[in-house]
């Protein structure tokens, strides 16, 4: 009897969570994004697209098989790009960043961009976190502990 009613959470658990992740097919993403991955990643393919959750189904998220992760906002903008702890392209990052790496970690690679509301963050393969205003002054450098 306790197998089956933890079969039952089980399942129910899985339907709740595949019913909150919206499948997509990558033709139902906003042109802009079609028109980024194309752009930017077209070395590897999508994996998984979906309407985003975790912010209301207010953008979408793509996988792909590399192992890159990137979130659009509503609109087909990219708001995230994550290599994990891999190089990303940077090609869309903005020109000061890119030489602000350059500049103070020059042996590193951008493996992470997030647009946040008030700020936009950024990791460096050793692990240093950048944080940057809007439009692109340092607010701060260090190490992740």
């Amino acid at each position: 009897m306790k197998k089956r009613i933890f079969l039952a959470i089980g399942l129910l658990i899985l339907t709740i969570s595949a019913s909150g992740q919206k499948k997509i097919e990558v033709t139902e993403l906003p042109k802009p994004a079609q028109d980024f991955l194309n752009k930017h990643f077209s070395y590897t393919t999508v994996e998984l697209a979906k309407k985003d959750a975790e912010h209301g189904e207010k953008g979408f998220e793509v996988k792909l098989k590399d192992g890159t992760e990137v979130e659009f906002w509503k609109d087909g903008s990219y708001r995230e790009v994550d290599g994990g702890d891999n190089p990303i392209p940077t090609a869309f990052i903005p020109e000061n960043i890119k030489a602000y790496v350059a500049k103070n970690h020059p042996n590193e690679k951008i493996t992470h961009i997030d647009y946040g509301h008030k700020d936009l963050d950024v990791d460096l393969t050793n692990k240093i976190d950048l944080e940057f205003t809007k439009d692109g002054q340092i607010l701060k450098d260090k190490k992740d502990n």
